[in-house]
């Protein structure tokens, strides 16, 4: 291969590193992985409750029986809304 080929892939591909934690550091990173996925599922359940409890209808029969697309692609978009909340608040 070329120099030059050889560098642009040595840059391409220098970003793309693995991570390499000590042991020391591994239990305090998964008691914040786990403390963040607790987070992230208390605040999906929140959201999911006050939808119930604001919809004027029964979110059950609309998704189940009605089969409410609409409906089930504004529940999403919360849930990605909160997914994105969390994972900002993660990466800080």
């Amino acid at each position: 291969m070329p120099a030059y080929l050889l560098q642009l892939l040595d840059t391409k591909l220098a970003s793309t590193a693995a991570f390499v934690v000590p042991m020391s550091q591994m239990a305090d990173l998964i008691i914040e992985t786990l403390a963040f996925t607790l987070i992230g599922l208390v605040l999906f359940a929140i959201a999911f409750w006050i939808i119930v409890k604001v919809s004027p209808f029964s979110i059950r029969k609309e998704m189940e029986d009605d089969q409410n697309i609409a409906l089930g692609i504004v529940i999403a978009s919360v849930i990605i809304g909160i997914a994105l909340i969390v994972s900002a608040a993660i990466h800080g």
